[in-house]
């Protein structure tokens, strides 16, 4: 038999496990556990692929229309092509660094993206890393928050429109839907890990699919049918920003990985995975992104299906924002349960002998009941959810996040661990190149974060908190 912490879903130490109360510590059948005493993992490249485009698929897709607008017919569908290639190269890289060592079927398993950092980097680039990861996570699930918001926001819109006419005021505002997307929140939260919401990945991805298809669909029919240079850079340089965070799941690969049995080796795995989504996920894109312009010009809303260029068949419309909704759910959850198991690790090892971790007699296999379970992670869904009351500025949220996470945890500690593993000698030609492929992001992340901070800079001036309007 051995001793697992369930709550965490990670071995106990022999003096952890001494010191843990009783009904925190269970004994489970070694058939239960791996080899290294955690659960047993049961993840396969299909629901990886499901985790990816999860977590891809997002509130990004909406607005590629916008993105594209700003840069272009060349510089557009390029740019997606381009971040597509980078992506898919550095989740190959980081992918590899899984297990640590040469083996990658019996070297050890780096649990987290941190774990992989401390193992071939150490250091500073440890605190480093989980600086850009925490604060980009935290980051992407108040954006998705306002996503979310807009979108249930729109589905009494389109409503409205169609009762009333394109001319009706039919403006809400989105605070309420906020508070109605953290409510769900809070119970979806106290799902134990990444482990249990394959299903609900699975789900989030058929909803991302419904919805971009739909917005393709409608782009599509649209197109059928039928400022000034300084502020147009700015925008050309969000535009960046927007389809970086429409690419963005280096963050959290490692976690996903984590889920996936061995043998074989999980970055065998993680690379059919990879190599499954990452098609799909572009084609998808650069239809919405084209499409949308080709519907708008110029003129492309910044949420594609919010921004009411579609008013009709308005059930449609509202039933691809309904889609947004659901998906969002999923997605905030494959978002944050790398900083929930964070912060618990943290406090269950800082107070081993607190009866605060306890889990009482009312849980299930999923969802159980644990003090410091439910608090915590409520509190983080309300903080969240204020936060994107304060700042529910769509496009320019967007282009941060997409600016903080892309350069830092998508291409620069993927390429640095990749030459610390290989050993690659500086000035070598492949050294060179990977080092180019640093620079170059490095310039796009700094300016695309710049205009993003200058775009948010600019709605707040003609902002009140809280009385945001759809």
């Amino acid at each position: 038999m051995a001793s697992v912490d369930l709550e965490l879903g990670r071995p106990l130490s022999a003096a952890a496990a001494a010191a843990y109360p009783p009904p925190l510590r269970r004994s489970i059948n070694d058939d239960d556990v791996d080899d290294d005493g955690k659960p047993k993992r049961t993840g396969t490249e299909w629901t990886a692929s499901a985790h990816i485009v999860t977590a891809v698929v997002g509130s990004g897709v909406l607005s590629l229309a916008w993105s594209t607008a700003q840069l272009g017919w060349v510089a557009g569908p390029a740019t997606l092509v381009v971040f597509a290639v980078i992506t898919y190269y550095t989740s190959v890289l980081l992918a590899d660094c899984y297990r640590a060592g040469g083996d990658q079927v019996s070297g050890k398993r780096n649990y987290t993206y941190m774990d992989a950092v401390e193992s071939y980097l150490g250091g500073r680039q440890v605190w480093f890393c989980g600086l850009c990861q925490y604060v980009n996570l935290v980051g992407t699930a108040i954006g998705y928050t306002i996503t979310a918001s807009i979108s249930a926001a729109a589905v009494y819109k389109s409503n409205c429109f169609h009762k009333n006419g394109h001319s009706a005021d039919c403006r809400v505002f989105t605070t309420s839907y906020m508070v109605v997307f953290g409510v769900v929140q809070v119970f979806f939260s106290q799902l134990q890990s990444l482990h249990e919401v394959a299903w609900l990945s699975v789900l989030a991805a058929v909803m991302s699919f419904s919805y971009s298809a739909i917005a393709v669909g409608l782009s599509l029919a649209q197109t059928i049918s039928d400022v000034d240079l300084s502020h147009k850079i700015w925008q050309a340089l969000q535009a960046l920003g927007n389809i970086a965070f429409a690419y963005s799941y280096s963050l959290v690969l490692i976690e996903i990985q984590d889920t996936i049995r061995s043998p074989p080796a999980e970055s065998k795995t993680m690379r059919k995975a990879n190599a499954l989504a990452m098609p799909v996920i572009t084609a998808f894109y650069t239809l919405c992104g084209c499409l949308g312009y080709a519907a708008f010009g110029n003129a492309a809303p910044g949420n594609m299906l919010t921004g009411f260029g579609f008013y009709d068949p308005y059930w449609l419309v509202g039933l691809a924002n309904a889609c947004i909704f659901v998906h969002l759910v999923g997605a905030y959850q494959v978002m944050s349960q790398p900083v929930f198991t964070a912060v618990e690790s943290w406090a269950s090892s800082r107070w081993p002998r607190c009866g605060f971790f306890v889990t009482g007699g009312g849980g299930t296999r999923l969802i159980s009941v644990n003090a410091f379970r439910l608090a915590w992670r409520t509190a983080y869904v309300v903080a969240c959810t204020a936060v994107a009351a304060v700042v529910p500025f769509f496009n320019d949220v967007l282009g941060l996040l997409g600016a903080v996470g892309f350069w830092p945890l998508t291409v620069y500690f993927p390429v640095e661990m990749y030459i610390r593993r290989r050993k690659l000698e500086r000035s070598s030609k492949r050294w060179v190149a990977l080092q180019s492929l640093n620079a170059v992001c490095f310039v796009v992340t700094l300016a695309s974060a710049v205009a993003s901070v200058q775009g948010i800079a600019e709605s707040m001036a003609h902002y009140v908190p809280f009385k945001s309007k759809l």
